[in-house]
């Protein structure tokens, strides 16, 4: 062992004269637990609240949508989407029909997003289909009869919504709703708009409240023939191999779509909520660590008390031959040990508690933060950056100390002795 470390663990175990000291240096080891615990924690929080919301967006949406600039809808869609389907780095395509509606079920109602679908290729690009909680989407499939165009629009086509709209509709599976669609039609009365019945055969949870609250899912045929929008599609969405390389995949997408077409990705869709948890996520970094700066002053306020405690010790060992530079390493190892204790803790603390929000979820509002649960996702590298931070801090509240000792001088110290 060093001589300068084991001067310095014999300092921290010593019985001191001032109670005082040894009280101040409890509370630095205490402050820098719950200073890096609090780290460890919050991070851990932000990085489970991006992960989910991610995981939820990518796995509800597309990764691309292509649509017409002019939006006027997408004439001739079957070649182009096959055509599309074997771009490279594309892995899926499927057609879809979005409009904006009025979905209700006596007295309650409330605005939603219906998109007209083909099952099987949205199953291919989306996971809604695959989140439903109850009924089934089997009626969303083509007729194994064929019927004619005149029993399709007298018969009550599926729908299939997100829980919380059932619920702010008040409808359950085999209920009926209306849709009403703002695109009008024209009658002796003026513009009227355009409505008609669903039965309810699925409700689909996602967890993410923006599509569990406005989404609503039907036949691509029957949503054109509610918008009156004969053999048209808005948008067709696509699945990439690489997501993070969306954007770029997106411009290829375009290109090869021909003029007049525009695409967005995922990344475009959310980058203020992606941008809104970046800066969370730093702040709280910022003020949490201000936790730990405070500790740091705790331990140069003992570390100073300490100095002049053992100003009579620093004096004889000194005159033993002890250097300056080693009465300085001492306390410095002195706060570094101080500050490794607390962090050590610190890291157990958060790392434990994180678990144990990740086996035991916390519920949130998921009207407030879109979704239902408190996520926690602890990293290792938040954790190496934490000690570091931290370590980093004790080790500049050392200097002050550390060179007041290593100034004193033996004669002064020991004349009166």
């Amino acid at each position: 062992m060093r001589f300068e470390f084991f001067i310095a663990a014999r300092y921290l175990r010593a019985k001191r004269r001032q109670a005082v000291v040894g009280v101040i240096t409890v509370i630095s080891v205490v402050g820098v637990a719950a200073g890096v615990a609090s780290l460890i924690i919050a991070l851990a929080i932000t990085n489970g609240m991006r992960r989910d919301l991610q995981e939820r967006l990518i796995g509800s949406t597309s990764h691309v949508n292509l649509m017409r600039v002019a939006a006027d809808g997408i004439k001739d869609w079957r070649p182009l989407v096959a055509r599309l389907r074997g771009l490279p780095h594309v892995t899926a395509a499927a057609p879809g029909l979005w409009e904006e509606v009025l979905i209700s079920r006596g007295p309650r109602g409330g605005g939603g997003l219906i998109k007209g679908i083909v099952p099987a290729e949205e199953r291919t690009v989306s996971d809604l289909l695959q989140s439903i909680k109850q009924g089934s989407a089997d009626a969303l499939e083509p007729d194994a009869v064929e019927r004619t165009e005149a029993d399709l629009a007298q018969a009550v086509p599926p729908i299939v919504i997100g829980q919380d709209m059932a619920e702010s509709v008040g409808a359950k599976v085999g209920d009926t709703v209306q849709v009403i669609s703002p695109q009008g039609e024209l009658s002796p009365l003026g513009m009227m708009p355009r409505f008609r019945k669903f039965q309810v055969v699925g409700i689909f949870k996602s967890g993410f409240y923006q599509y569990d609250s406005s989404y609503a899912l039907i036949r691509l045929a029957d949503a054109q023939r509610l918008f009156s929008e004969p053999d048209l599609i808005s948008v067709v969405s696509f699945k990439v191999d690489d997501l993070y390389h969306a954007d770029r995949i997106g411009r290829e997408i375009a290109e090869a779509a021909g003029e007049g077409f525009e695409t967005t990705n995922w990344m475009q869709q959310n980058s203020e909520l992606f941008r809104a948890l970046k800066l969370e996520q730093i702040v709280t970094f910022i003020v949490l660590a201000l936790i730990v700066c405070v500790a740091a002053l705790n331990i140069l306020i003992a570390l100073t008390m300490m100095v002049m405690e053992k100003t009579k010790d620093i004096a004889v060992l000194m005159s033993f031959g002890v250097k300056a530079e080693q009465v300085r390493r001492i306390f410095v190892m002195q706060g570094l040990l101080i500050s490794v204790i607390g962090t050590a803790l610190g890291l157990v603390l958060g790392y434990a508690l994180s678990w144990v929000g990740g086996h035991y979820p916390f519920p949130l509002n998921a009207e407030v933060y879109s979704i239902d649960h408190l996520p926690f996702a602890p990293r290792v590298w938040d954790g190496v950056i934490v000690a570091a931070v931290s370590l980093g801090v004790s080790l500049i509240a050392t200097l002050y100390p550390s060179g007041s000792a290593a100034k004193v001088l033996p004669a002064e110290a020991l004349r009166y002795e």
